[in-house]
């Protein structure tokens, strides 16, 4: 595969994980109209999705340091597993809120702002860090070192913002969950 089709896949990719989350996040499908029908264990995505998050901050904080230490073999391997659960995030991720569940933060007051100004910046920083990551990877599995440096100098900072604050927005909004 050349490097055109690949750029233009993580385009198309990114492009369509964002409409789907779109999609979802404003509840048009309506997938679940009685919230009845919602299996059991869809309620326990959201402590999952943190989970998640919190293993996937932990592995790029190793990713850095066996980077670091100049161990290539052990900060692929590390990347290769957070990039497989961050996708297993994005999917659970998806299951979740094709069932339209909303939760409302109740926070009142400067906490209250906190809240949203995290929640806001994840949101986008997320969007942003797909098509990162996944050129990231190409550049690094490809071996095109500068090119994955420069791009990693982006990459790596957003993706572990946006999965520590995941796992901030779940800690701050889970005690109003009311399922």
């Amino acid at each position: 595969m050349n490097d055109k089709f690949i750029s233009k896949l993580i385009a198309g990719v990114s492009v369509f994980v964002l409409i789907v989350v779109i999609i979802l996040q404003s509840n048009i499908l309506n997938i679940f109209p009685d919230k009845t029908a919602i299996p059991s264990w869809v309620f326990l995505l959201p402590k999952f999705n943190a989970i998640i998050n919190a293993a996937c901050s932990v592995l790029l904080l190793l990713s850095l340091y066996f980077i670091k230490k100049k161990d290539i073999e052990s900060h692929k391997k590390t990347n290769i597993i957070t990039f497989i659960l961050s996708s297993l995030f994005l999917v659970s991720y998806i299951i979740f809120h094709a069932t339209g569940i909303k939760t409302t933060y109740g926070g009142v007051g400067f906490i209250r702002t906190v809240y949203y100004f995290i929640l806001i910046t994840h949101i986008i920083l997320a969007a942003i860090v797909l098509p990162l990551v996944l050129f990231s990877f190409q550049k690094g599995l490809q071996m095109e070192i500068v090119a994955h440096k420069k791009l990693v100098r982006w990459t790596y900072p957003i993706w572990l913002y946006v999965t520590v604050t995941g796992v901030i927005v779940y800690l701050m909004i889970a005690p109003y969950y009311t399922f």
